[in-house]
């Protein structure tokens, strides 16, 4: 997804919003939550599966649950006038100096365990 693609698609999720007067209820925990909560939806989709597979007839639900996260964290972001672009980025210097390839490499273990 290009800068300029996100940029429109945040500019959309605020006029949907907007034309709805929903940003009334779009605070920070009620945000917070709501993400946690779409989050568990993508998971139920694995709920009682030995093979680490979707569920049986759930493969479709997948697109559109992991949607509802990505529209929640970028009205999260949002709302803290976070650059989601940027912060990844930023995290993933961070990651990348935490986690050196010569250490981490087929290991599990967290970056202070290493």
């Amino acid at each position: 997804m290009t800068i300029g693609r996100f940029r429109k698609l945040k500019e959309r999720i605020r006029k949907f919003n907007k034309e709805r007067d929903w940003d009334q209820f779009h605070d920070p925990k009620n945000l917070a939550l709501s993400l946690s909560l779409e989050a568990s939806e993508v998971l139920e989709l694995f709920q009682w599966t030995l093979d680490n597979q979707i569920r049986p007839g759930k493969e479709k639900e997948m697109p559109g649950e992991l949607a509802d996260v990505f529209y929640f964290l970028i009205l999260l972001a949002d709302y803290y006038k976070i650059d989601l672009v940027s912060a990844l980025d930023k995290k993933m210097d961070k990651n990348e100096k935490r986690y050196p390839v010569e250490k981490s490499k087929g290991n599990s273990k967290k970056y202070n365990e290493l």
